[in-house]
Order: C-alpha cells, then structure tokens, then sequence
C-alpha cells in the first residue's frame, strides 16, 4: 500500500485558513489602535461645532443635534486672529528655518570631518538629550530677560534654533552618504561650503522633511514658553490666545477651544500632507537611493 505525499498547494491551501483564522485578534488591535488614535480628533472637530452646553451633556453625544459655526465666527471675530497666526507663522517659519541650517551643518561636521574634541561634542549633544526641558526653562529665562529680548520675536525664536534632536537625526543620515562621493568631489577642487551645499544638502532631502515636520510641529504648538516670555496681547502666539481668550471668561468655553484647536491644527496638517512621503523616507532611513 503506498502514501501519497502532500503536494505543496495542498499543504498550503491547508495551512492558509489557519493562518488567517488566527489573526483576526491582530486585525481588531489594529482596529482599536486606529480608533484610539483617531477618535479624539474626530471628537475634537464634531465638538467644535457643537454648543457649550450639548458638549457638557451628561451622557454625552457623538454627533451634534444642531451643527452651527458660531464657534468659528466667535473666534474670527472677536480674537485678533490675523495677528495671533501672524505671530506663530513667524516663530515657527524661523525656528524651522533655523534648525535645518544649523543642524545640518553640525551634523555635517560631526559626521564627515575631522577635528580635535568631536567624539567629546557629540556625546555632549547626546547628553542633553537627556535633560528635560523644564530643567533648563528657568536659567532660559534668566538668560532672554538678561539680554532685553522678552516680549519679542527674538526671544521666542532665538532659543529654539538649534536642536540636539535634529543635529542627532542629521548626523545619523549624512553618516550614511558615501565617503567616496565627497572624496571625489574635493579632487576636484569642491570645497567644503560647495560640498555642503551642492551635494550633501540635496541627497539629505528625506531627513530634512522629518526636521521640518517635527520641529514645525513643536514650534506652532508651543504654549509654556510663549506664554511666560509673551507680556503683551499683540506677542501671542495663537496657541496662548486661544487658551487665554477661551478661559478668560467664568468659565472656560469648551466649544471655542475645540474650534480653536481644529485651527491650530490646520497648518500642521498641511505641511504634514505635503512632506509625508519624504517624512516616512526619513524616519526609515532608508539612505541614498
């Protein structure tokens, strides 16, 4: 008596709806990730159309009963709204700015030149990477007071040019081009300003977008420090007056502050749109292609 031994698309069309009944619990995490990561923005954009009142029903509701757009007028109208975004245009535009130069120029440096004391620099980038940032807020502060820059664009912006995050991410990435490639380039007599900007800044361009999202992001979303260093109402950036225009009141006005953020979100949003495909490259760093 002879076996016949399974052929492999029988042991596969065998082995196929096992693999997919045990993964349904993998789906429905993914389902309940999406959902809790997703939810508070859609709860945060429903809100804002939505009154104070229905938002602080007790049970609360998903969708509102009767959609209006008086929280958006409310915030046009009475906020200083051109001056506010004007205000967290600037500061973020300049610290992004900022921070792509420099950055790039320090991890440049630090990763294809030669210098005495660079391993000592980059384990100190890499220390203040540790400290958080509410420890140096403080002696920040004593520092921009010292220099007469409160209650201007400078001291909003100045502080934040440089980040040890994005002088990490930048040397990360230009420790992968290839040395051949800048070697070649100096035999023929490019310097180092030409090689930097000529060659390296335009094959850097996945890490670049990552630099700009997150520090576009963390600067137009900044509250504590506009806040503190912001003395006078024509300063605020839009994130303070929102909060500040929203709880002025006896109490806080939660449906202009859901209108407030789905404003401040735009911008993000946009550059985000933009960028994504060059912002997922970086944060793969996937290299030169």
């Amino acid at each position: 008596m002879t076996t016949v031994a399974p052929t492999r698309d029988s042991a596969t069309a065998h082995a196929g709806p096992r693999r997919g009944g045990s993964a349904w619990w993998l789906y429905l995490l993914l389902i309940i990730g999406v959902i809790l990561l997703v939810g508070p923005f859609i709860w945060m954009v429903l809100g804002s159309i939505k009154t104070t009142g229905e938002l602080r029903q007790v049970p609360p509701t998903w969708l509102p009963k009767n959609p209006t757009l008086s929280n958006y007028t409310d915030l046009l109208d009475r906020l200083s709204f051109a001056r506010f975004f004007l205000n967290s245009a600037i500061v973020a535009a300049a610290v992004t700015a900022g921070n792509v130069i420099f950055c790039s120029m320090l991890g440049y440096a630090l990763a294809k030149l030669s210098f005495p004391g660079k391993r000592i620099l980059f384990a100190i980038v890499l220390g203040t990477l540790m400290v958080p940032a509410i420890v140096t807020f403080m002696p920040l502060f004593v520092l921009v007071a010292n220099l007469g820059l409160v209650n201007t664009h400078a001291g909003l912006i100045l502080p934040f040019l440089v980040g040890a995050f994005g002088v990490f991410l930048m040397r990360q990435f230009i420790g992968g081009i290839p040395d051949e490639l800048l070697d070649a380039a100096r035999v023929d007599g490019a310097g180092e300003h030409y090689i930097f900007w000529r060659i390296v800044m335009p094959l850097c361009g996945p890490a670049i977008a990552t630099l700009t999202i997150l520090t576009f992001l963390g600067s137009w979303n900044s509250f504590l420090w506009p806040l503190v260093v912001a003395n006078t109402e024509d300063m605020y950036t839009l994130p303070v007056a929102i909060a500040l225009f929203a709880t002025g009141q006896q109490e806080t006005n939660v449906a202009l502050l859901m209108a407030g953020s789905v404003v401040v979100i735009l911008p993000v949003l946009i550059v985000f749109i933009f960028l994504q495909r060059y912002f997922t490259q970086g944060i793969a760093m996937t290299g030169i292609k």
